[in-house]
């Protein structure tokens, strides 16, 4: 197999993009963490919150700070992850972020609506 010289992987390149530009980051997380609700596309936002991590530090070095083993931090931000609300909130302190709450798209409100009737 040929290697293209001057050719970047995707990996490499979001690395340093999420390195460069923290807002970019924590917008790129905004959108993945939306995918949470749905249990079909939950991967996406773990895997996010995964390169995030990779980015500022790297998993064994976010692991260590937020006072998890590496082997669970891989397991928690894998595609069939389940990080208990514990693991997300280290993880997301030792990025230097917070987890908030905001109201649902006006689309998803009027099912809310709907329950709550």
């Amino acid at each position: 197999m040929k290697k293209l010289i001057g050719a970047v992987s995707h990996h490499e390149r979001e690395m340093e993009e999420l390195r460069e530009d923290r807002a970019f980051a924590v917008a790129y997380l905004q959108a993945a963490m939306e995918s949470l609700d749905n249990p079909d596309e939950r991967a996406g936002a773990l895997l996010a919150l995964r390169a995030v991590a990779e980015a500022y530090g790297g998993l064994g070095a976010v692991a260590a700070q937020a006072g998890i083993s590496r082997e669970s931090l891989y397991r928690s931000l894998s595609p069939k992850g389940n990080p208990t609300l514990k693991t997300l909130l280290a993880v997301l302190k030792t990025l230097n972020l917070r987890l908030t709450v905001a109201q649902p798209t006006k689309k998803k409100a009027k099912t809310s609506r709907k329950l709550a009737a």
